[in-house]
């Protein structure tokens, strides 16, 4: 019970990390809000999931694309919690797609939901802590992509070599006000952002020999360092990267 009683907010959580992250953290006796872009079974069911293992929980639908849907989130959770103590933000896409036919608006929808929601809805829930004056944990989902490139992810990585940033810079920011900011950098983790990319039997097998653990991720392998890093467990750790990844980024030679 790493996080007995904290109040939890999580975007992107009606799948995937973010689901995973939410549910886990329930586990841990955190009370959880999730925020959703469009899956209401997803999100109901992911509510369900918190509220059986004797957690308070809350489901806001909005898209992270929309600057003000951050407020309204983090005043809903927190309206609906009683505070804010940990903010994880997750949503994110990763359409795939060659660089030099890139249509504008798949680069310009990535760069809203990825780096620009990421921001608004950091700076909205540093807005709450502060006000709180209790301190505070924000973790970034950002992406193994943040350190390396992809040839069809001329879109993505930048966006989360800049939420990894953003992780850097608001650490210094806030850590006047007790509040901790870290970045958790997953490699390849089965979600619905990458089925597509890796339902060529060749392609997944080729990506599962990189990893030196010899598989591919599971959301659920974001569940404990998300954990750590939103508990006092790391309460002198801020301004810090995580990779999770089973070793692939160390595997060059």
């Amino acid at each position: 019970m790493l996080l007995e009683g904290k109040k939890l907010l999580v975007t992107g959580a009606s799948a995937g990390i973010g689901r995973a992250i939410a549910i886990g953290a329930a586990h841990h006796g955190a009370h959880v809000a999730i925020n959703y872009h469009a899956d209401d079974d997803g999100a109901a069911s992911a509510v369900e999931e918190i509220e059986r293992a004797g957690r308070r929980a809350v489901a806001i639908k909005g898209d992270v694309a929309d600057p003000d849907s951050a407020p309204a989130f983090v005043e809903g959770a927190a309206e609906a919690l009683g505070g804010v103590d940990v903010f994880v933000s997750n949503a994110g896409i990763c359409p795939f797609h060659a660089f030099l036919d890139m249509p504008r608006e798949t680069l310009e929808r990535t760069l809203q939901v990825n780096l620009h929601g990421a921001w608004y809805m950091v700076q909205a829930a540093a807005q709450r802590m502060v006000a709180q004056d209790r301190g505070g944990s924000i973790i970034a989902v950002s992406s193994i992509s943040a350190l390396v490139g992809g040839e069809f992810q001329t879109h993505y990585t930048p966006t989360k070599a800049g939420v990894l940033s953003l992780m850097q810079s608001a650490a210094i920011a806030l850590g006047k006000h007790k509040i901790r900011c870290n970045a958790l950098l997953p490699g390849t983790i089965l979600t619905d952002i990458n089925k597509d990319d890796l339902s060529d039997p060749a392609k997944r097998s080729y990506m599962e020999g990189r990893v030196p653990l010899g598989r591919l991720g599971q959301p659920e392998d974001m569940v404990g360092p998300a954990v750590f890093l939103a508990s006092d467990l790391a309460a002198y750790v801020t301004g810090a990267s995580l990779l999770v990844d089973g070793g692939a980024f160390v595997n060059l030679q």
